[in-house]
């Protein structure tokens, strides 16, 4: 039986003890500070909700939304358009973007590129490249590094103008709740007081994010090596040379593997099984391997050569 990833007890305590006021550190303040070392931004606000986090971000943002064609998040869409946001939406490689398909696009001054820091969670966005045209063609970038918090590679969450997260579960940050934003630019909080005072949170939250932070660069790097011994044992993955917390397996009969596949390989909650064509993932027909979801005790090499020998049972190799 697999764990779904769940809060560690640590954290469960301690949002415990702040909820029964037995413990009076001011936790907003010190998750702030570890943010700022994550990021490197100067500017954090802690956000009920990585959506509230986007709407944030996205608020600030005059001009156009450009969004990536597959592989984000469908809450960017959702909510440029609640903000009557012109949306523009980028061609991708399978998710992966690149920064030169821009060229031909009609954008207004003022606009914003925003993307996750993992396309579809399976490969690597070139932050720093992305971040780099952008910044040449005055396009303001947000990423979502919901995913890629805490790289000890440094390429994820530190280069974009404006990074955000969500701090649910089952994200790296795994409080059940709540979110951030990070920037540079204190204009950013400046032009959505509004939307920045309805989404705060209560320092029950902020005590789980602190908790959290803690190891986030080992929790971080434990689910990329799990997904890279995958991706190296499953021949026919999507973007097989890339980091990623997840793994990605394109196949035209994904509906009714995925249904064996979750047949054999259950977890105590919730599944880590799921089917594409999804925007959050790839439109194509593909099963994916959520290991993101996964309890860290189950990265471990028994648990994963069991998710790659039933994967051979189903042939999807």
């Amino acid at each position: 039986m697999f764990k779904f990833k769940t809060p560690s007890e640590k954290t469960k305590k301690i949002m415990s003890e702040v909820a029964l006021s037995n413990n009076n550190t001011n936790f907003e303040e010190s998750c702030c500070e570890k943010i700022k070392k994550l990021t490197g931004k100067e500017e954090i606000k802690i956000t009920s909700s990585g959506n509230n986090s986007i709407f944030i971000a996205l608020a600030a943002i005059k001009g156009d939304i450009i969004v990536p064609d597959q592989g984000g998040w469908h809450g960017f869409k959702q909510i440029a358009k609640f903000l009557n946001k012109n949306i523009i939406t980028l061609k991708t490689d399978l998710g992966l973007i690149n920064p030169n398909y821009m060229d031909d696009l009609d954008i207004k001054e003022g606009s914003a590129l925003i993307y996750t820091s993992f396309a579809g969670y399976c490969a690597e966005q070139d932050t720093k490249d992305i971040a780099k045209y952008c910044k040449n063609n005055g396009i303001t970038t947000i990423e979502d590094s919901s995913a890629g918090i805490g790289d000890k590679e440094n390429r994820l969450g530190k280069y974009s103008d404006i990074i955000l997260a969500s701090t649910g579960s089952p994200k790296i940050i795994n409080v059940g709740q709540g979110g951030f934003i990070a920037t540079d630019d204190p204009e950013i909080f400046k032009k959505t007081t509004m939307p920045a005072k309805l989404s705060k949170t209560s320092e029950i939250v902020c005590s789980g994010i602190d908790s959290e932070l803690e190891n986030i660069q080992e929790k971080l790097e434990l689910t990329l090596n799990a997904t890279n011994y995958l991706k190296k044992h499953i021949n026919n993955t999507l973007h097989p040379n890339k980091r990623g917390i997840n793994v990605i397996i394109p196949n035209d009969d994904a509906k009714s593997i995925s249904w064996n596949l979750k047949k054999t390989l259950k977890t105590d909650k919730s599944g880590f099984i799921t089917t594409c064509p999804n925007y959050n993932r790839i439109k194509q027909k593909a099963i994916a391997i959520e290991v993101k979801n996964l309890d860290y005790s189950c990265l471990e090499k028994e648990y994963l050569d069991k998710i790659i020998n039933e994967i051979k049972i189903n042939n999807l190799q």
